[in-house]
């Protein structure tokens, strides 16, 4: 084989392991993001009250496990983020046979999926670290999570410049994905895919920036 054109981390993170937290788990879990949900820096906006959170599937890179959450609020805004800890070894004796080291982001938004019928995935995506590569390039690792608007998916990927970097079969209709961004000026695309391999659906994290830019181009040729 050829050698590769582009040098990128590619499945970087381990397939989900768990199915969605039950019991006492999943009160851990909502614990340390309710937690994370009172430090938010809200300027102002009444937050409400969280509803039953919504587990995505476990992603796990760089010795951390990452479980995307979202919950609605009583003031119609929806809370996302993640609670991360460093996995616990079933082989392993005393401390490390359970997950530790803790650590929950959390934030909200009041752009919500009934209120964009355009949407054919509803997205959440945060950096989690970098990767270093060739010649002073870095690309952020970034963490997606997400949920079809449309039916017949049955997996998701990342693509950078049209190379897929990594995919996850949904679960419970949602998906996770660790995935390498903002490299060489290539940009994460998220495609949405039926069980025969056709392509349903596909997002740029970066599409709100690209209409606005695109209304500024619109704004200044307008008024030449």
């Amino acid at each position: 084989m050829p050698p590769e054109e582009r040098f990128v981390p590619r499945f970087a993170a381990e397939p989900p392991q768990e199915g969605a937290p039950t019991g006492r788990w999943a009160d851990t879990l909502t614990a340390e993001f309710l937690e994370a949900c009172l430090r938010i820096d809200s300027g102002g906006e009444d937050l409400g009250e969280a509803g039953v959170p919504t587990w995505y599937p476990d992603r796990t890179w760089n010795g951390r496990t990452y479980v995307p959450v979202t919950a609605r609020t009583t003031t119609e805004l929806e809370l996302f983020g993640y609670v991360s800890f460093v996995p616990g070894d079933p082989d392993g004796e005393g401390d490390e046979q359970e997950p530790s080291d803790f650590a929950a982001s959390a934030d909200f938004t009041d752009e919500l999926a009934e209120a964009h019928p355009e949407w054919r995935m509803d997205l959440c995506d945060e950096v989690i670290g970098r990767w270093r590569g060739e010649a002073g390039h870095a690309a952020e690792m970034t963490l997606v999570w997400g949920t079809p608007q449309i039916r017949g998916g049955t997996i998701a990927t990342a693509e950078l410049a049209d190379l897929c970097v990594d995919q996850c079969l949904l679960t419970g209709d949602r998906f996770t994905l660790i995935a390498p961004d903002d490299y060489r000026q290539d940009f994460l695309e998220i495609k949405l895919f039926n069980v025969r391999g056709e392509e349903l659906a596909r997002e740029s994290l970066y599409a709100e920036d690209d209409e606005d830019e695109a209304d500024d181009e619109d704004e200044a040729t307008a008024g030449t």
